[in-house]
């Protein structure tokens, strides 16, 4: 029986169609598996996999992804909420999305923004993932303050108050997870993704929404959002460019499960789609990458 992985048709007259590839069951590896720590094999309903070919055509692709999910929450929801991933690769994406293509082609004050990970600094800080959002997306949409929930770094217990206010936004009781519209993930060349890093003691949690998570090889805590949360949301991408990411991609989407180790694998859509949008250099070591 033929799968087909969430096959969705972007119209983007302005893109070649060469990195729309949707992979089925047909072109995968036989070693190409989901991350699933009781089933190894790759979980093919509801995933995709789209190759651009420079960052200019992912962030394009992304902010289409991104868009399109928006409207449907906001048509059936009347809202649209969203955790952002900080880093570098998000960064041009954000600038897309605020100029003057996209801005007009959603209804940002329906939209509600939080954020996947922090580091423990100052929001003023250059290091900070709020600051560089706000200054690329935030800001020149000119989003009202009441639409934006950032960590609290200011707080000895952000994480504690983080997860309290996205329970409070969410109406959730004391075991429920929020089920966010989308979540925008990276991918380090570690293969760690928000501030999930191998080998931390958050990649077990299984009850708490934002944890604070000792990183031992940076020598600091992180604040994260858990695997529990990102697997229950309704949209799942993971935004991936560069070189340096080529082989850490293709042992975790084609290498033995190894959880604890590479991250990333643990993310699994349980609750909707995934989505692994990423360009040609990061794909190079990828089996069936030609499109």
């Amino acid at each position: 029986m033929l799968f087909y992985l969430s096959a969705i048709i972007f119209h983007l007259s302005s893109i070649p169609n060469r990195f729309d590839r949707i992979i089925n069951s047909e072109t995968l590896p036989n070693n190409f598996h989901h991350k699933d720590t009781e089933n190894t094999k790759f979980d093919l309903i509801m995933s995709e996999i789209k190759i651009a070919q420079n960052l200019s055509e992912l962030n394009i692709l992304t902010a289409e992804k991104f868009v399109s999910i928006g409207n449907r929450a906001i048509k059936t929801n009347g809202r649209f909420t969203v955790a952002l991933a900080g880093g570098s690769t998000p960064k041009s994406l954000y600038q897309l999305l605020a100029n003057d293509t996209y801005k007009n082609r959603i209804d940002w004050e329906r939209v509600f923004f939080f954020f996947g990970d922090e580091r423990p600094v100052l929001p003023t800080d250059e290091e900070s993932n709020f600051r560089m959002t706000t200054e690329n997306l935030l800001k020149p949409l000119q989003i009202a303050e009441e639409n934006i929930f950032r960590w609290q770094t200011e707080s000895n217990d952000a994480a504690e108050n983080y997860e309290k206010t996205i329970r409070e936004f969410f109406d959730l009781s004391a075991t429920e997870f929020p089920c966010f519209d989308l979540i925008l993930l990276g991918m380090g060349d570690d293969g760690h993704t928000v501030s999930l890093f191998p080998f931390t003691e958050a990649l077990t949690e299984t009850s708490r929404i934002a944890v604070e998570n000792w990183v031992e090889k940076l020598e600091t805590n992180r604040l994260t959002l858990t695997f529990p949360v990102i697997n229950n949301a309704s949209n799942i991408i993971f935004l991936i460019s560069g070189a340096s990411k080529a082989e850490v991609l293709r042992e975790v989407l084609e290498g033995e499960f190894r959880g604890e180790q590479l991250p990333s694998q643990n993310v699994k859509a349980i609750n909707g789609n995934l989505f692994w949008l990423i360009d040609t250099d990061s794909a190079r070591f990828l089996n069936n990458s030609s499109n």
